[in-house]
């Protein structure tokens, strides 16, 4: 395993937006994660609260205006090389978003993103290994709190 030390752990926010039974994913351009599904997101810069956070990396991963309502769900993600070297440790924190003006905004790929795109609950449960760890059960989560 890596020097411990030289990876302090990040804070991050991932922004779950979701529309009936439907959530917003983009596909992640750069590690951790390149190529997967996930909820926009990345990390909180300093002086930011976690809820404009997550707005601010919504818009700049897929266009859409929104606000942070709360704090959904909080875990740690951690990522090593082959050799066992630690890569990442980020403690991720999902934010849940309300768009403004839902419905007419459109989305449109940018920053660390390479596509956005809405997901029925049943197409995202189907990801599988091309989505993030976690996506599911936090969509599963969201759903069920908000049942």
């Amino acid at each position: 395993m890596g020097d411990a030390a030289s990876f302090m752990p990040r804070v991050g926010v991932l922004a779950v937006v979701r529309r009936a039974r439907s959530f917003l994913l983009v596909r992640r351009a750069k590690a951790p994660d390149a190529g997967l599904w996930g909820f926009p997101g990345g990390r909180v810069e300093a002086g930011e609260t976690l809820l404009h956070a997550a707005a601010r990396e919504l818009h700049e991963e897929t266009g859409l205006q929104a606000r942070g309502t709360h704090n959904a769900d909080i875990f740690e993600s951690l990522h090593y090389a082959p050799d066992g070297t630690l890569t990442f440790h980020y403690v991720i924190i999902a934010v849940r978003c309300a768009e403004i003006d839902p419905g007419t905004q459109t989305l449109c790929a940018g920053d660390d993103a390479l596509e956005a795109r809405w997901f029925s609950y049943e197409d995202l449960l189907t990801l599988g290994p091309r989505a993030s760890q976690r996506v599911a059960e936090l969509a599963t989560k969201i759903l069920r709190d908000e049942a």
